[in-house]
């Protein structure tokens, strides 16, 4: 037995071998703190606080957008904004929101700065393309912001022709082609993540060992590789047509505005996925370290991430009930969109069956797990509403669709997001925050999340179209209880700015694993060293192994003390 064995145990019950060397002592946050060695680095974990940065700024912007559309909205006239106004301000909110905040957001974070631990690597496969693409995304967020400052956009979030390829009279072209530029930054993150996940995990890490977030990056990457060039064609096209006029989608010199919501849909459903299922990755990871349990169904959830990969580029005609598209296939689609339903439905099952009798530690990252499977599930089952033609018809463009998108992506992914935030802050800092602070953030988010979006579900079915800046006078007294409620959620999001920032400098050493939890991560120093791992890990454990016997490390040509002992040897 080796000095490595001399090392007390981790909370995770694994012998860790301390890295020696000059390596040990420098970590990627004070290894150079000049502003050239963070915006050139190609360390994976640099670039994924780049990307925190940058997205939370972005969020930031677009939640300003929202907070004067909820000002509007307070009053049935239109006193606060004129009606051109108010369409350019619910157009850069979509923009903003979807392309630069609930789309990459946990990849290019989370994602960034864990894929390569868990899976016991030094770094991504392509560590300067994995720079190029937030310079790539850097550079579309500074066009729309342009844009912005400079008029905006009045077409709304989707571009529909043939408003906006010919009749509108506001920066289309500009704003498409930020976009444009935006798509690569997501073609690029994914290839990457795919080569890594596929070329570079570590010894002994099957498929079926794999950290079930890993499962969601992989297959959200596929989504973003294969559906990404859809819509970047698609944008092009509306700015050639801008341009040239040649008739793509301009029904009066022969073109067709249904093909472009077809190609548009083919790409945006999708989407729907690269934003909700990185987040259910976090979700599994979350409820398996504070319910002490393996995931319950673990091969069903990591399939039914594929599935759902797999069937979302098959429903997008569900957007098309009122456009024009033939009966038969309005009817095709809507029965797919309920098969879509059953590989979501499999997940909250079997994280039910995972809390049940478990032993569940209410810590802030639990709260937003639980958060989620609530309001995710709100938003999936309005989904099937939506998905009946005929009940369609009547909900088309009214508020029903803005809440049920709102439950899905704010309640389910943002949650998600913070959720995975809180609980890899330790991680990625080696500071914990404070727990009280933490814990009534989520509760305020929470809340006023539900008085924001529900009623809005009551305007919807009452018949309240959505996209307009005034109202009839009888749907006034919902809509001053989802501006209310847009304040408490403001709050909500403002009180982890201050206590995470804080942290940084005050909060508590987390030491190597402060949870407990499972997983190749929890193994390295917090934050961890440049390059991860002194020695790349081999990996004979299943995911989850809560309960079993402590793990062993042991150097190259050390004997193992127990040759019968089936755990995880990392060497």
């Amino acid at each position: 037995m080796t000095s490595s064995m001399s090392h007390p145990p981790n909370s995770q019950g694994t012998v860790r071998v301390e890295p020696d060397g000059p390596q040990a002592q420098s970590t990627y946050l004070n290894n150079g703190y000049g502003w050239k060695s963070w915006l050139f680095t190609v360390d994976h974990k640099r670039i994924a606080i780049l990307y925190l940065v940058s997205i939370s700024f972005f969020f930031a912007v677009g939640g300003a957008f929202a907070t004067m559309m909820r000002l509007e909205l307070a009053t049935p006239q239109g006193d606060v904004l004129q009606s051109d106004s108010y369409n350019k301000l619910f157009t850069m909110h979509g923009l903003v929101m979807i392309f630069f905040f609930l789309v990459p957001s946990i990849p290019a974070v989370l994602g960034n700065f864990l894929l390569p631990i868990m899976i016991g690597c030094k770094d991504l496969a392509f560590p300067k393309i994995n720079l190029l693409s937030w310079y790539i995304y850097v550079i579309g967020g500074t066009m729309t912001l342009y844009v912005a400052l400079t008029g905006g956009v009045d077409t709304g979030w989707t571009f529909y022709t043939p408003y906006s390829s010919t009749y509108a009279n506001t920066a289309v072209v500009p704003m498409a082609l930020g976009v444009f530029i935006t798509g690569f930054s997501s073609i690029l993150t994914g290839l990457n993540f795919i080569v890594t996940v596929h070329k570079m995990r570590a010894p002994g890490l099957t498929w079926f060992k794999l950290p079930l977030f890993i499962w969601a990056q992989y297959a959200t990457s596929l989504i973003m590789v294969l559906g990404t060039p859809v819509l970047a064609t698609t944008i092009l096209l509306v700015g050639l047509e801008r341009l040239f006029h040649i008739g793509i989608f301009d029904p009066t010199i022969g073109g067709d505005p249904v093909l472009f919501q077809h190609l548009f849909w083919f790409y945006s459903h999708p989407a729907v996925y690269i934003m909700i299922l990185p987040g259910m990755g976090v979700i599994s990871e979350i409820i398996a370290c504070f319910t002490k349990k393996r995931v319950f169904g673990y091969s069903f959830i990591a399939f039914s991430t594929l599935a759902i990969a797999v069937l979302g580029f098959l429903v997008w005609g569900h957007h098309l009930f009122v456009s024009g598209q033939s009966a038969f296939a309005g009817i095709v689609f809507s029965v797919i969109s309920m098969f879509v339903a059953v590989p979501s439905a499999v997940k909250i099952f079997n994280w039910t069956a995972t809390l049940y009798k478990g032993t569940i530690e209410v810590t802030t990252p639990m709260l937003y797990a639980l958060g989620f499977i609530g309001l995710f599930t709100i938003g999936g089952l309005t989904g099937l509403f939506l998905a009946i033609m005929s009940v369609d018809v009547h909900l088309t463009d009214t508020y029903f669709v803005v809440a049920h998108f709102h439950y899905v992506m704010v309640g389910g992914m943002l949650m998600a997001y913070l959720g995975g935030l809180h609980f890899w802050w330790p991680k990625m800092f080696g500071r914990m925050y404070p727990e009280f602070a933490a814990k009534f953030a989520a509760v305020i988010i929470f809340v006023g999340f539900n008085l924001t979006f529900f009623p809005q579900f009551l305007l919807g079915y009452m018949g309240m179209p959505r996209r307009y800046h005034a109202y009839p006078e009888e749907f006034q007294v919902l809509n001053i209880l989802s501006s209310a409620g847009a304040s408490i959620l403001a709050v909500g999001y403002i009180i982890p700015v201050f206590y995470l920032v804080w942290s940084l400098k005050w909060g508590k050493k987390a030491g190597p694993n402060p949870w407990g939890a499972k997983g190749l991560e929890w193994t390295t120093q917090s934050p961890p060293t440049t390059h991860n791992f002194d020695r790349i890990p081999v990996v004979t454990e299943e995911a989850y192994a809560y309960g079993h016997e402590p793990t062993i490390t042991v150097g190259p040509g050390d004997d193992n003390p127990n040759p019968h002992y089936k755990g995880s040897t990392h060497v």
